[in-house]
């Protein structure tokens, strides 16, 4: 490796380049032939880390020899550049390609014909190829594969897919490097297990870790004047004054939000305060065109823009060197994204990031804090591996019978051998095998269910061509809500929205997107028409994927932060300013210290109102609250409504609730956990709802060919369906397991519900009355109203309670 050492050397000097101690040791690894993890920041020289070691090991002769995957499709591009730049400059002769879903069907065509050296692709895209035909020779030549921003696949099922395409990597190939480019996550380790697999000889895997710290500075934009009895989304657009100075100050500015929705109403309001920054400021998110979202990459890239309001569709991505500022709209609710937002700036090895946080209420400046704390702490949260997703696996299974077809025995063996499926049984493994060949148990009867046929010799192949397109069509574990093509009716496509709300709008109605107000023309099939609007008001679609629990993390600084505020020990700017919230909570109810848990009562003329306040996020409210609310009527029968945020929920009653007899009875006990939550909650209807995405994944359900795609509600009925019959005559379904598993793990949190429950249990508890609202729980009562009222009117009634609260 010495003269690929001198040739990567003597590249980073031309570029007047140093490289970094981690880059060095990546190398040195890459030589050794080992696998692991690259762990550095944002910024960091990650890329070059594995990208020119990997490169300088390609043969020219031979074809596909280096995979890089990415997560998602804008990255790609920047891989390609960074390539083909490392290509230039070190004088060799490999090809670069690209295989997303962006790709053209003639560039695919090509590929197919002579595949290039190294292909940046997606997961997805990986699969497709795995579902083609002559795989062995595809495949010979590959020496490594490399996962980017591995951290953001982990905890979700991409991660899975991954696995099960390295499993059959590794099988072709078994001297095959496999490594993953990671930002710091809490479980590293685990990050490397799930990557590599269970079984992966110690002695060849390592993490390198690049050891040094990115410098974020976190700057609160603080409000004038603060409310004492603060509700949530209203304060961050009243704080447009102080954000846009901020805007002209800098050559160029990312403006996150956390919804497509808030990115949508702050483009137009800047525009409204600020229209001289009309066509130097766009918008990008995941719902608006492709074609768009490129232009808007490029014009940031070259300088032409001066500010973009984003969403998530920009945490990772384009090389935008040029951007000097970074704005959060709201608490991002985790540590890892914030990070990663922050990293956008400084995007250099060395160089320093700085955020500002607008709060969109008062109590967000204590998240503020909360993130500076965590940040310094490097405190950052895990992400959990999904377990045994057995639609994912009959999808894969499907994959490779559509392509070459494969033999049981031998893929068993390697499915193992993954961190997913590591505890699969043979029977489950005879459960997936005859579901892909005819559906399982209740649906073999139905023949659109047999796919998969098994030849004389014992190798499972799919024959009909029909059902090999449809299969290949459907490849993916990201399954969105039904989307509607907008199209302007002289001109062209704009982009997608959500079936459920263009549904509600009637011709002539006008709503904002991409930044323009357009009125509805006809909707027809899965296409909106639409026209640009005279009006000047207009409704903000809103997505249903919006909101974002506080992590586990961010609950527990939180914690820490307002017992620095009970103790007056407090030295952020933030907790300060909110001195006189402080002393509103304080003159009502307390501020809890960390080993209290506070519970506020009181009567109002809507009835009788308890709030817990766990600190935990809304994900593990929504199972608390159903589960004491259950256990609160084991004792006295009595209707109840719930309400919620990421700091507390409501239980609001029409008679008195016995919570004092109930903490006698241990409410907050872990003893029958399971049970109680299914009790609690309509387990069927959040299992229904899981169910809609296995039975896509898995093949239940079909979704319709590009262009003609199945309506969401069609599809909600089939799958209902098909849930209501397995769940009534096969109860023990993989599937319909699945489904349940992850209603209680990833929409109610059981793990991180039992664990705030032990937590509860060694806490003391403070039952304070009120004779009117605190600052604590004002918000949620705030919450409750949100969901019967539009925003004007939500506003005029929050006036009057706040008046009538003071």
């Amino acid at each position: 490796m010495n003269s690929a050492t001198n040739q990567m050397r003597a590249w980073f000097e031309s570029k007047s380049w140093e490289p970094a101690s981690f880059q060095e040791a990546a190398w040195q690894a890459f030589a050794e032939g080992k696998s692991g993890i690259v762990n550095a920041p944002t910024g960091s020289g990650k890329t070059y880390s594995l990208l020119l070691p990997a490169l300088l090991h390609c043969n020219p002769k031979h074809r596909l020899q280096l995979i890089w995957i990415t997560p998602i499709r804008a990255l790609a591009k920047e891989i390609r550049q960074s390539a083909e730049r490392a290509i230039e400059g070190m004088g060799l002769e490999l090809e670069v390609g690209v295989r997303t879903g962006d790709t053209s069907t003639a560039e695919r065509n090509r590929q197919k014909r002579k595949m290039p050296h190294l292909l940046i692709t997606t997961p997805e895209s990986l699969h497709l190829l795995l579902a083609g035909k002559q795989n062995d020779r595809t495949f010979s030549k590959l020496h490594t594969v490399v996962v980017d921003e591995w951290h953001e696949l982990m905890g979700s099922k991409r991660a899975v897919q991954m696995e099960l395409a390295l499993s059959r990597l590794r099988g072709m190939n078994p001297k095959l490097r496999c490594w993953g480019i990671s930002a710091t996550i809490g479980n590293m380790e685990d990050a490397m297990r799930v990557l590599l697999g269970p079984s992966f000889p110690e002695e060849q895997q390592t993490m390198v870790r690049s050891g040094t710290r990115k410098e974020i500075q976190v700057e609160s934009i603080l409000p004038d004047s603060i409310e004492t009895l603060p509700w949530a989304g209203h304060l961050g657009i009243k704080m447009l004054m102080q954000v846009i100075p901020i805007i002209e100050a800098s050559e160029s500015t990312l403006i996150f939000t956390n919804t497509r929705s808030q990115s949508e109403i702050w483009y137009q309001r800047i525009l409204d305060v600020a229209p001289e920054l009309a066509g130097l400021m766009a918008m990008h998110h995941g719902s608006i065109s492709k074609e768009l979202r490129n232009w808007v990459e490029d014009a940031l890239y070259t300088g032409q823009l001066k500010a973009v309001v984003c969403t998530s569709s920009l945490d990772l991505g384009v090389d935008f060197r040029p951007v000097e500022t970074i704005i959060q709209v709201g608490s991002p609710k985790g540590v890892a994204r914030f990070m990663q937002r922050a990293g956008r700036s400084g995007h250099q090895p060395g160089a320093k990031s700085k955020i500002y946080f607008v709060p969109t209420h008062s109590l967000e400046l204590v998240e503020a804090a909360a993130l500076r704390e965590a940040i310094n702490e490097e405190l950052v949260e895990e992400r959990m591996p999904y377990l045994r997703s057995f639609d994912v696996l009959c999808q894969y299974l499907v994959s490779l019978a559509v392509g070459d077809g494969f033999y049981p025995d031998e893929i068993k063996a390697e499915v193992l051998n993954t961190f997913s499926y590591q505890s699969l049984s043979d029977e489950e493994w005879a459960w997936c095998l005859k579901f892909i060949c005819d559906g399982g148990e209740s649906l073999e009867s139905y023949d659109e269910y047999h796919k998969v046929e098994v030849d004389d010799d014992g190798k499972y192949v799919v024959h009909r061509r029909r059902t090999a397109m449809r299969h290949r069509m459907s490849i993916g574990t990201i399954v969105g809500d039904g989307v509607v093509k907008i199209k302007l009716e002289r001109g062209g496509f704009l982009g997608t929205i959500e079936e459920y709300f263009i549904s509600r709008l009637k011709p002539g109605d006008a709503f904002w997107f991409a930044g323009r107000n357009l009125e509805l023309v006809r909707f027809k099939g899965m296409e909106a028409q639409v026209k640009l609007s005279r009006s000047n008001k207009g409704q903000v679609p809103s997505w249903q994927g919006g909101r974002m629990p506080l992590s586990a993390q961010m609950g527990a600084m939180l914690r820490r932060k307002l017992e620095e505020s009970h103790l007056k020990t407090a030295e952020d700017p933030e907790l300060k300013l909110i001195a006189p919230l402080w002393e509103v909570q304080e003159e009502r109810s307390i501020i809890p210290s960390r080993d209290e848990l506070l519970i506020e009562r009181f009567r109002s003329r809507d009835g009788y109102h308890l709030f817990v306040y766990p600190f935990e996020g809304r994900a593990v409210h929504e199972g608390m609250s159903a589960l004491l609310a259950y256990r609160l009527s084991l004792i006295e029968n009595f209707s109840s409504s719930i309400a919620m945020n990421d700091y507390g929920f409501e239980i609001l009653s029409d008679k008195p609730i016995p919570i004092e007899e109930a903490l006698d009875s241990d409410i907050f006990s872990t003893i029958d956990l399971r049970e109680d939550i299914m009790q609690s909650i309509n387990a069927i209807e959040l299992a229904g709802r899981r169910f809609r995405d296995i039975a896509v994944i898995s093949g239940l359900v079909y979704r319709g060919y590009p262009g003609e795609p199945v309506k969401e509600k069609h599809l909600q009925s089939h799958s209902s369906l098909i849930f209501k019959v397995l769940n009534d005559y096969e109860p023990d379904n993989l599937l319909l397991q699945e489904a349940y598993e992850e209603a209680l793990e990833f929409q109610l949190e059981e793990g991180r519900l039992r664990l705030a429950l032990e937590r509860i249990a060694e806490q003391k508890i403070c039952i304070r009355d009120l004779k009117k609202p605190s600052p604590f729980c004002f918000p949620i009562m705030v919450d409750r109203l949100r969901e019967r009222m539009t925003n004007e009117s939500l506003e005029d009634r929050v006036k009057k309670m706040q008046i009538e609260f003071a």
